[in-house]
């Protein structure tokens, strides 16, 4: 089947979402389609717990301070135009969030906002709706969008590739010149079938890639699609090295994905970490102790965890009032409680896992890619905000802020670019139903493996070779299969994991230095100068 819409949207969280419907408000006839390959709002964002950082109260507050904080956690790779647009942009768009129906916790005295302090931060500024703001967020987003009839959302949609000139029999390489995104090809997952959408412009916002690794606070969803769609369109993409890994996941001997989060909030509400003797440890890293930016945290956990061959380290909650514990984190509490853990009478186990892309698809200050006509927003892009480390409670500022530029980027360009009617339909001719799905689920499993043991929180020059060594083995035994079989799911997931596991450690190799997220035994200092690294 072909299809046309004049904005295609990739990824149904805050990103495309928002982006969708300021698109639906100013071009009440023009079409709206957003795709999402689970069902409408199965996204990174509903699994926000935290909130979303924005000066709110300017009595003790300053978009100076929020710019500084952003900077110094991403340890001078930041672009400060960037920070200074989305610090000072952010609370308008957190309002108009609020217009739509966004509701985030007040004090009860004074009716104003109960703004969190997290790691990183100077002050007390992340608005949050119990332990659930990226669920809250989601939720008014979704009923605002109903209200619009142009927008339409295409459920188990799964897309597969860019469209670009490549796909109309022309040579396209990194550096060809003026490349163009046409649309993409989708995979109807409930009938099995390719269809092939063509847009005006496509907006990118397919959320994070965690699922690359073994342990990962993302969805199942987040394989990394539109990072490696364009990747592979040719796109340029940038400081992939640079993985967050949240340093407190609550610590599951069962094993659990996603793990489940404990929210930094809970640091800034004074939760302190220690070790199984009830020690604190952070005193030996970082003068701010346990909201000390998440790259210093999450080492210093690894770190102790090492030296002292355990499994993980402790989060003391014990001493804060049950009744104001409970009210803020009520979702952690009962997780707590369902593992037999009792945060007011036991210290919660928690251990790092892989929280967040920082790097991505590189975008300029209105969200264009270096493909034309191709947006991106979100996780999956690079702004240039988060640096080498992003500051809690940035990304989903981020990507309202983002969504917004992209609009207004688009709202005269959609009328002057037209659709290329000359696009080919997919074509499976010469592949056959697989015949062990094995060959898939184990492969996914050793990707997961080998970059968690030689691609995580430190790394070494040893590790990268050995991971790049196997990641090849994997790829050409992947493509193998995708020449040879029909296309489903599990094998694009797979492909698209494999490509992000490769960036992310081909990154890795070209960063000799230690900055940020970024840690190696090999190159213990940093840099004389300033460098991004861009595939």
């Amino acid at each position: 089947m072909r299809i046309q819409t004049d904005f295609l949207v990739l990824g149904s969280g805050i990103a495309g979402l928002t982006f969708a419907i300021k698109a639906a408000r100013a071009h009440t006839n023009r079409k709206i389609l957003v795709l999402t390959k689970t069902v409408e709002g199965e996204s990174n964002t509903r699994y926000a717990q935290g909130g979303v950082a924005a000066v709110w109260d300017h009595e003790k507050d300053t978009f100076g301070k929020h710019v500084d904080d952003t900077l110094d956690a991403g340890d001078g790779l930041c672009r400060r135009d960037i920070v200074e647009i989305v610090v000072q942009e952010g609370p308008e768009r957190v309002q108009e969030l609020i217009d739509w129906g966004a509701r985030f916790d007040k004090e009860k005295d004074s009716g104003n906002y109960d703004l969190a302090r997290e790691g990183g931060h100077s002050e007390h500024r992340i608005l949050h709706y119990k332990d659930l703001t990226g669920w809250e967020m989601q939720r008014a987003l979704l009923e605002e969008a109903k209200r619009y009839p142009n927008i339409e959302v295409l459920e188990h949609y799964f897309a597969l590739d860019l469209i670009t000139q490549h796909h109309l029999g022309h040579m396209v390489i990194r550096v060809t010149p003026g490349i163009e995104c046409y649309g993409c090809y989708a995979l109807n997952k409930q009938n099995g079938e390719i269809d092939t959408l063509l847009s005006r412009v496509t907006v990118v916002c397919t959320g994070g890639t965690g699922q690359v690794y073994k342990s990962t606070t993302n969805p199942v969803i987040a394989t990394g699609d539109g990072i490696a769609m364009t990747y592979r369109a040719k796109g340029r993409v940038e400081n992939m090295e640079f993985v967050q890994f949240h340093p407190t996941s609550l610590y599951n001997p069962a094993g659990e994905n996603p793990s489940f989060l404990v929210s930094e909030a809970v640091r800034g509400f004074g939760g302190i970490l220690k070790t199984a003797e009830g020690e604190e440890f952070m005193h030996l890293y970082d003068e701010r102790l346990s909201l000390a930016p998440r790259d210093i945290v999450a080492r210093a956990i690894d770190s102790e965890m090492k030296k002292r061959g355990t499994d993980c380290m402790y989060l003391d909650c014990r001493h804060l009032n049950k009744d104001a514990f409970t009210a803020h984190f009520p979702t952690i509490y009962e997780k707590c409680l369902g593992l037999g853990i009792d945060p007011m009478k036991t210290m919660i186990p928690v251990v790092p896992a892989c929280h967040y892309m920082c790097g991505g698809i590189q975008v300029d200050e209105f969200g264009r890619s270096s493909i034309r006509r191709l947006y991106a927003a979100g996780e999956c892009s690079s702004t240039g905000l988060h640096g080498a480390n992003r500051l809690a409670s940035n990304s989903l500022l981020e990507a309202m802020v983002f969504a917004h530029r992209i609009f207004l980027d688009t709202l005269d360009k959609v009328g002057q670019w037209s659709f290329q009617e000359n696009v080919p339909d997919w074509s499976a001719e010469g592949t056959t139903e697989p015949k062990e799905m094995v060959l898939i689920t184990q492969s996914i499993k050793e990707l997961k493996e080998i970059m968690s043991y030689y691609v995580g929180i430190v790394r070494s020059n040893v590790r990268l070779k050995r991971a790049l060594d196997r990641l090849y083995l994997l790829y050409q035994e992947t493509e193998e299969l995708y020449k040879t079989t029909t296309i489903s799911p599990q094998l694009m997931e797979l492909r698209n994991l494999i490509t992000i596991a490769y960036l992310i450690t081909r990154s890795a190799t070209h960063r000799r230095e230690s900055r940020g997220l970024h840690y190696t035994t090999d190159y213990s200092g940093k840099l004389p100068f300033i460098e991004f690294s861009v595939l």
